[in-house]
């Protein structure tokens, strides 16, 4: 996936600590203004399992000192430490293919044609990944062009019925 310098530098700092944590590094994110900057983490365990509130606020206090010590924004800024969520972001090749026959929403860095995808993922290797689009169609996108790539959770609040 393509991430700034900046993103990519604070995800191999907290990278470097995670494992000694049982924490696995999700995604970095830096938004915001540049007067309002903000770093969002996601972290989840190392397993895969997702993070209570109380786990969250207790692996902040490393996450914020790690990213301290970069000091990758001039000025003050806000840290977000949260869980990966339902529209879990995918970052790594282990992530897409851990996440086979999931639906998800990408989009590329492609300056032509087609940029944004809503599709199941097929199959996904280190170099690429495979969705299966609406109508029979494919496509093969490579990691390096994947700009963003989001779990597309399904919200059934109907349940299903007794008897059906």
């Amino acid at each position: 996936m393509v991430k700034s310098p900046t993103e990519q530098r604070i995800i191999d700092a907290l990278e470097e600590l995670a494992a000694e944590h049982g924490v696995d590094i999700v995604d970095v994110e830096l938004t915001g203004a540049t007067k309002a900057p903000c770093v969002r983490v996601r972290i989840e365990g190392a397993d895969g399992s997702a993070f209570t509130l109380d786990q969250i606020t207790a692996e902040t206090g490393w996450v914020s000192d790690a990213i301290e010590a970069l000091d990758p924004v001039s000025g003050s800024y806000t840290l977000e430490v949260s869980s990966a969520g339902m529209a879990r972001p995918l970052r790594r090749p282990c992530d897409f293919a851990r996440f086979v026959g999931e639906d998800v929403e990408l989009t590329t860095t492609a300056t032509e044609g087609r940029r944004r995808y809503k599709g199941r993922i097929e199959s996904a290797d280190d170099a690429a990944v495979t969705l299966a689009l609406e109508g029979d169609e494919q496509v093969t996108i490579p990691f390096d062009e994947v700009k963003k790539c989001t779990l597309k959770p399904v919200y059934d609040f109907k349940g299903k019925k007794e008897g059906k």
